[in-house]
């Protein structure tokens, strides 16, 4: 095995030995040596890495604009460029740092400083840029990791959740079209309940959805507020008047996502309420998705023993040792990412509590919870959708069969022969195994004649 190449880096406290072929820098190596947390398992999110490449191109533009005197025309380019690259995930094997590492993110921005400088530099064909007091112009660590944090967030709503859950939503809406004639027993108490179709049952599931989708854009639209320009404490302290705006300007143009600059960065700094508001709504989502999932596999247990009024597709073997035997493994994952997707909330919580002073230092734990429950939602909804609600068939046979069988069809004598009588004709029913024509007819409450007439399963709907 070759023998690693290192090359010397310095920082305000001195050289450091880094490896020849990255282009992060001292500071990156420093971390990179101080946090061995999580054995590499939990790198910063490639989405807030992104994220800064984003940001910094911006900043990079606006200081441009208001700066040009410090930054030339050549150092824009060649951040912007850099910055590119890194969007694209070219140089994703040059931001090693972890999750686990200063609160504020400092040292992940000082490793998108270091790479877009070194980068850059290698682009230009000469030292031209400066980590610091080039391409983290105008900026802090601690007005860009939650600017980062922000468009990340975002993003991921915009690009992961909506598309998917809009997808799963449509989807249940054809099913819904498909069932509109097939009736069945309803349920309550996971006792029976009066009848009810498919197709209303399924309508319940999808409303749902469509609710989360309209709580979930309601929420996020608070993160398109953006820190950038308040600097260390909010005061935005060496950066130029209107950088604020315009940065967040450019980066509403370049993303597409309408971005502003925050009022107040005093809060903007310090407070996660908009995280918090938004990864509830995903919590709210990951509610329905477990409900509407459980649903699913009861409605389908089975074959032969359980309920059995739907059935699923047959994906994989379900049992190493039962021949045969195939689980509602797809309703399984979204249940799974749903209990994850709520113990992240947890931690969401429980990191935006504790802003002390001028800043929050639990942003990137705060970062990475976040993102893997957006990522993990729009994913388990992708698979659900494609791998098995795509493939729900109404077992139109046993859903007769269960609804002929209901006691709970008693009800609609409530109104001819009132509750007490109707209540004493499902007990019979029940007790002696008969119809409840027949337990209506030997108790003389109804002739069989007027029951008929009364008694129409299919107008309870």
């Amino acid at each position: 095995m070759a023998s690693q190449e290192y090359r010397i880096e310095h920082d305000s406290m001195g050289e450091v030995r880094v490896p020849a072929d990255r282009y992060w820098g001292a500071q990156t190596e420093r971390s990179r040596n101080n946090f061995p947390i999580g054995s590499g398992r939990e790198p910063m999110p490639e989405e807030i890495i992104r994220a800064f490449a984003a940001l910094k191109a911006a900043a990079a533009r606006a200081n441009r604009q208001l700066r040009p005197e410090k930054m030339t025309e050549e150092k824009c380019a060649a951040i912007c460029a850099a910055a590119e690259e890194v969007r694209s995930g070219a140089l994703k094997d040059h931001f090693p740092l972890v999750v686990w590492q200063t609160g504020s993110g400092t040292q992940s921005n000082m490793n998108v400083n270091e790479v877009l400088a070194n980068r850059g530099n290698a682009i230009a064909g000469r030292t031209l840029l400066h980590p610091n007091d080039d391409v983290n112009m105008s900026q802090s660590s601690n007005d860009t990791f939650p600017t980062a944090l922000h468009i990340a967030a975002a993003t991921a709503i915009e690009e992961l959740v909506l598309p998917a859950l809009k997808e799963l939503a449509e989807t249940l809406r054809g099913l819904e079209e498909e069932n509109r004639d097939a009736l069945k027993c309803g349920r309550t108490h996971l006792q029976d309940a009066t009848p009810i179709r498919f197709s209303q049952e399924i309508s319940g599931w999808r409303a749902s959805l469509e609710r989360d989708l309209e709580l979930i854009r309601a929420a996020g639209e608070p993160l398109h507020e953006l820190a950038l320009g308040g600097t260390a404490v909010g005061t935005g302290l060496n950066a130029p008047e209107g950088f604020d705006r315009l940065s967040a300007e450019i980066l509403a143009e370049t993303l597409g996502i309408p971005f502003h600059t925050a009022e107040n960065k005093f809060h903007a700094l310090t407070s996660l309420d908009e995280m918090v508001a938004a990864h509830g709504a995903l919590k709210a989502l990951a509610c329905d998705l477990m409900k509407i999932a459980n649903d699913i596999r009861w409605l389908a247990s089975g074959p032969r023993l359980g309920l059995g009024e739907i059935t699923i597709p047959a994906n994989e073997p379900g049992s190493s040792i039962m021949p045969g035997k195939v689980n509602p493994t797809q309703c399984e994952q979204v249940t799974m990412v749903a209990v994850q997707v709520m113990g992240n909330d947890t931690a969401v919580s429980m990191a935006a509590s504790q802003g002390n002073f001028e800043l929050n230092v639990f942003l990137p734990v705060c970062a990475y919870n976040f993102l893997q429950s957006a990522r993990l939602l729009a994913e388990s909804m992708n698979s659900f959708r494609g791998r098995c609600v795509c493939g729900i068939k109404a077992n139109r046979e046993k859903m007769a069969e269960n609804v002929s069988r209901s006691l709970m069809l008693v009800t609609a004598l409530n109104p001819v022969i009132g509750y007490e009588k109707a209540a004493k004709t499902a007990q019979k029913a029940f007790r002696d195994g008969v119809s409840l024509k027949e337990a209506c007819v030997e108790l003389g409450f109804l002739t069989a004649e007027a029951f008929d007439e009364c008694f129409h399963p299919e107008q309870m709907a």
